[in-house]
């Protein structure tokens, strides 16, 4: 369902892959918002949003890299939307879902809800800026 479509590569190999790894943990936030057989789904929440602050850290520090390896005129306001992003995944109150399970499916929909408008939009209106 959450997946790399074409209009979403950029044309940079790493850049691409990454993003497809990004897409896949879209994916696995959206199996777990669907999942009906897990009830308490804090530890795998906990796990999602580590895994997307530790491995957006490593691609935002690629991409950036790359931006700056082109010398790209807009970098500054582009590593601020990364550090927004970071910080919008630094909000999710962890300790408030732990056993409220009812609490913890609105966090996964909301975790799907932004990082799915967030790659999409980031992707299609802020990172094919630098490939043009």
């Amino acid at each position: 369902m959450y997946q790399m479509k074409p209009e979403y590569y950029t044309g940079i190999e790493a850049i691409d892959q990454e993003h497809t790894r990004l897409f896949e943990l879209a994916q696995q936030t959206h199996d777990l918002l669907n999942n009906d057989i897990l009830i308490d789904k804090a530890d795998s929440i906990t796990h999602l949003i580590s895994e997307l602050i530790d491995y957006t850290r490593t691609h935002f520090s690629h991409e950036e890299a790359y931006m700056e390896s082109i010398q790209y005129p807009r970098i500054s306001a582009h590593i601020t939307l990364h550090r927004k992003f970071e910080e919008n995944l630094m909000v999710f109150d962890l300790d408030a879902i732990e056993d409220d399970f009812d609490e913890q499916e609105e966090a996964v929909q909301h975790l799907l809800d932004f990082l799915v408008d967030w790659l999409i939009n980031h992707i299609m209106k802020v990172d094919m800026l630098y490939v043009k």
